[in-house]
C-alpha cells in the first residue's frame, strides 16, 4: 500500500524522465482520470512536452512539464514502472500477479522508454494540473510548531487527524500506527486532548519512523507490522493488540502502553 515513502521511491525511479519528450500516451480508462482531466485531453496535450522535473507531496507524486504539471496517485495498489523496471516488485496487501492488463495509465518516451502505472485495484489516478493547495505540509518535512497546529482544536481521533491529507499530507494507515504505538499514544484519543509534551513526542516518533522505514524499504517494515492480526501480540510488553476501525481505517494498537 503506497505511503509516503514508498511514492518517495517513486520519485526516484521517475527522475531518470527528467529531460526526455513525451511521444505517445496511454490512457484507457475514464475512471482513472480524475477532476476535469479527461483521457482525450491527456492524449492530446502531453505528447511533445519535455518532463522538467519530479516531485512529491506527502503521496502525490508529480512530473512538471512545459506545459501542464501531471499528478500521479497510486491508491492501494498502484506501482510504477520506469522503463520496463519497478522500483518497487511487490506491495503490502497487493496482488502477487504482475499483469499488464492493470496499466491504467502510461507514456511513451521518444527515446523508446516508456513510465507506468499498473494498479490492480483502480484506486489511483492522473490528473492535469492537480490542486497542490488542497494537500498539508509534508510529514517528512513538517517542523514541531506547524504540527502542533494540526492537531489543536480537532476533536477527531489523533490517528484519523495524521492521515487526513489536507491536514498533513503523507501518513498512511501502516506509518501511522506505527508512529502512535512507538510514540505510545491510543490512537482513538482526540487530537486536541494531547499536551505538549506528547506533542513532542508524536513528532519526533513520526520523523524516527519515517527515516528508520524508509532505510529498511518501506511502510511494511514496521516493527508492529508483523503483529498486525488477529490475536497479534505489542513486541514491546507483549500484550494482546487490540484491533477497531479509527477514522475509516483497520487499526492496531497496544492498550497496555498507547494511554
Amino acid at each position: 500500500m503506497p505511503e509516503l515513502l514508498e511514492i518517495e521511491t517513486y520519485r526516484e525511479a521517475a527522475a531518470p524522465t527528467v529531460g526526455r519528450v513525451i511521444a505517445s500516451v496511454h490512457a484507457p480508462d475514464d475512471w482513472y482520470t480524475k477532476g476535469d482531466t479527461t483521457p482525450e485531453e491527456l492524449e492530446a496535450t502531453l505528447p511533445g512536452l519535455v518532463v522538467s522535473g519530479t516531485r512529491r507531496i506527502g503521496k502525490l507524486l508529480l512530473l512538471d512539464t512545459d506545459g501542464p504539471v501531471l499528478g500521479l496517485r497510486f491508491g492501494m495498489t498502484g506501482r510504477l514502472l520506469v522503463d520496463g523496471g519497478a522500483s518497487i516488485e511487490q506491495l503490502e496487501y497487493s496482488s502477487d500477479r504482475n499483469d499488464p492488463a492493470w496499466d491504467r495509465f502510461g507514456v511513451t518516451f521518444r527515446d523508446g522508454g516508456d513510465l507506468v502505472i499498473r494498479d490492480p485495484r483502480r484506486l489511483g489516478g492522473v490528473e492535469l494540473d492537480p490542486d497542490e493547495s488542497k494537500l498539508g505540509p509534508d510529514a517528512a518535512a513538517v517542523t514541531l510548531r506547524p504540527f502542533r497546529l494540526i492537531l489543536a482544536a480537532s476533536t477527531a481521533p489523533v490517528k484519523a487527524r495524521l492521515m487526513d491529507q489536507s491536514r498533513l499530507a503523507g501518513m498512511g494507515n501502516l506509518l501511522t500506527d506505527e508512529a502512535l504505538w512507538r510514540a505510545g499514544i491510543d490512537p482513538t484519543r482526540p487530537a486536541e486532548s494531547l499536551d505538549d509534551h506528547e506533542v513532542g513526542v508524536l513528532h519526533r516518533s513520526m520523523r524516527r519512523t519515517l527515516a528508520v522505514l524508509g532505510e529498511r524499504g518501506g511502510s511494511h517494515t514496521g516493527d508492529l507490522q508483523p503483529a498486525r492480526e488477529r490475536g497479534g501480540c505489542c513486541p514491546k510488553d507483549g500484550e494482546e493488540l487490540r484491533r477497531e476501525d479509527v477514522g475509516g481505517r483497520t487499526t492496531y494498537w497496544c492498550p497496555r502502553h498507547q494511554a
